[in-house]
């Protein structure tokens, strides 16, 4: 587990350093974080997505993201290239603000395996 400290230096420097790449004036909110992560996990570049593949695109991220923590473990790529997840663990019951600390943390360490913060 990330300590508090680290994970809000880390979480501060990550949203600057995106928002700065992805939007203009603006600051990525956690969601758009997420979209990001779909979109690369996805793996076919930046293009318009419809409506129900932007939904698409945030579990594949969710999914991801909490592979390391053993709820999800990658099952196939469809006929599209589109990743699928089996659910391996149920989620537990978790408070508005604990939910937010493990899906920070899960980006986190994202971000960290991909040596983004070196």
């Amino acid at each position: 587990m990330i300590k508090n400290t680290d994970l809000k230096e880390k979480w501060d420097y990550l949203v600057a350093k995106l928002s700065q790449q992805f939007v203009e004036g603006d600051e990525l909110n956690l969601d758009g974080i997420i979209y990001l992560i779909g979109v690369q996990e996805l793996g076919q570049g930046h293009r318009r997505f419809k409506k129900d593949e932007k939904v698409n695109l945030m579990h594949i991220a969710i999914c991801k993201l909490l592979e390391p923590y053993g709820y999800y473990e990658f099952d196939f790529f469809d006929e599209e290239g589109w990743p699928h997840y089996k659910t391996i663990t149920e989620l537990p019951s978790l408070k508005p603000g604990e939910q937010s600390v493990l899906i920070k943390e899960s980006i986190i360490t994202y971000f960290d395996r991909i040596e983004f913060f070196k």
